[in-house]
């Protein structure tokens, strides 16, 4: 995955998926069986201590020690970051002007609203303002005006920071996120803006546009490139007409559509694109990769083996000849040894029948 200064990155995964192991990795809290983390030209294997300096981590249960009060928490914390003792007063007092806890900075945490603390833990993320933002369920367990609140602050953020945002509230994703990367069993399944994977489940666009006007110049609407269909049927109370339009693949009709009514005198009293959900998305595509990856285990229970198999079946096939071969020769070499050994009973015998001869 790459990622591009200024924007907002959701993170999306069901339980399970990987995604605070990654987030524990970009991070540096832990290692990669391979792969890299690169932050500015920085690698996390190469110069972790300079990656962890350009990255603010907020975890789902903010690190706050509630005994502490705001400013002293927030200059703790500052220390630890490296922040430098004569510039240490002022950033703390930046963090807590832009998280608006300016008004609190003298209580103490544990006194704190579960609102406020958020803010604590995103002051104590963006202090030093390092380059990349790391929030973990942001808004989790929030009241509706601070999840607004906490989400307008996010937003504020961006033009000094990369941020990344794991959250199971879609709708949140869908509206503060400016791309969308969705993971499934540890593999990148999506990546793009939200709009266009809302678009891409259905395929194409769908409009259902209300005008006002002469059937004639409804009717001419027919006629607009790039439909594949167009239907539209008149209400007989107010005699407004209803057009349902389907584009064709990868196209947005919507200005043309706009055009067309404004140069044909026809009057727009609504336009709707049909569209899907960020939910349906990310459920259908998880549920593709649970299908797939069930399909792949039944097919090596079930199914042909793979190549990986043919190659372990070839290797166990020659490893039973050379046991049989190896068996066998050894057969082979005590029979010998056992021919070639003379029998004390027949030698008796013979001994025997010998000096029997002799007396006669």
């Amino acid at each position: 995955m790459t990622l591009a200064s200024g924007k907002i990155y959701g993170f999306l995964g069901p339980n399970g998926a990987g995604k605070s192991t990654t987030m524990n990795i970009i991070t540096g809290y832990l290692g990669a069986d391979s792969g890299d983390v690169i932050v500015n030209g920085c690698s996390i294997r190469k110069n972790p201590s300079k990656v962890k300096q350009q990255i603010g981590y907020l975890p789902e249960l903010p690190p706050l020690y509630t005994e502490m009060r705001v400013r002293e928490y927030l200059s703790f914390s500052a220390e630890l970051k490296g922040i430098k003792k004569n510039f240490r007063s002022e950033a703390v007092k930046e963090v807590m002007v832009r998280t608006g806890l300016l008004e609190v900075q003298n209580s103490l945490i544990r006194n704190l609203s579960k609102g406020y603390r958020q803010r604590v833990g995103l002051a104590q993320a963006i202090l030093g303002y390092p380059d990349v933002l790391i929030l973990d369920e942001p808004t989790v367990g929030l009241d509706p005006q601070q999840i607004r609140e906490i989400r307008a602050l996010i937003r504020s953020l961006k033009n000094r920071h990369t941020i990344i945002i794991s959250s199971h509230i879609l709708s949140e994703i869908s509206e503060i996120c400016d791309e969308v990367f969705i993971i499934s069993h540890g593999r990148l399944v999506a990546e793009d803006t939200p709009e266009h994977l809302e678009r891409s489940l259905r395929g194409r666009q769908e409009l259902s546009v209300t005008v006002q006007g002469s059937e004639e110049n409804v009717r001419a609407l027919n006629n607009l490139p790039h439909m594949e269909s167009c239907t539209i049927s008149q209400d007989p109370n107010n005699g407004q007409y209803l057009i349902r339009i389907l584009a064709e693949p990868d196209t947005d009709l919507r200005k043309e559509v706009s055009l067309f009514c404004v140069n044909h005198d026809l009057l727009v009293l609504g336009m709707q694109e049909d569209t899907n959900s960020l939910e349906d998305v990310f459920i259908r595509l998880t549920q593709q990769e649970d299908q797939e990856l069930s399909q792949s285990a039944d097919s090596l229970i079930f199914g042909r083996p793979t190549r990986a198999d043919r190659r372990q079946a070839r290797r166990a096939r020659a490893s039973a000849r050379r046991s049989a071969k190896t068996a066998a020769s050894k057969t082979d070499t005590e029979a010998s040894a056992s021919r070639s050994k003379p029998d004390p009973g027949t030698d008796a015998a013979d001994h025997h029948a010998k000096a029997k001869k002799e007396e006669n």
